[in-house]
């Protein structure tokens, strides 16, 4: 599993790379604060929901959760690994990186 920080998902989105981010905690925290352009894909749910909401297992995806503590990330990038995607990438230090490094939620 490929790594990402901060700092480099920032440039991608600013150079408006084509990447899928998917916010892996549940919908109350997602409703409460995002970053730019995820979609919510709860951890428990990956298995299920990936092949509908994710059909494309060439696309590049980048999952994150609220911390490097937190391990719902983690197991949605091995789980989405399981499933035949291949360019997934983990951002470790979630939103509390993002939030720290002063980068805007939605």
């Amino acid at each position: 599993m490929t790594t990402i920080d901060a700092n480099t998902l920032r440039t991608w989105q600013l150079q408006r790379r084509e990447f899928i981010l998917v916010d892996t905690l549940p919908a109350e925290s997602f409703a409460k604060g995002h970053l730019p352009d995820a979609i919510n894909i709860v951890s428990d749910d990956i298995l299920q929901q990936a092949p509908d909401r994710l059909p494309d297992k060439q696309a590049l995806i980048v999952v994150y959760c609220a911390s490097a503590t937190c391990k719902r990330a983690g197991l949605s990038a091995e789980r989405l690994a399981r499933l035949g995607y291949n360019q997934v990438h983990h951002f470790v230090g979630g939103k509390r990186d993002w939030v720290a490094a002063g980068f805007p939620l939605e």
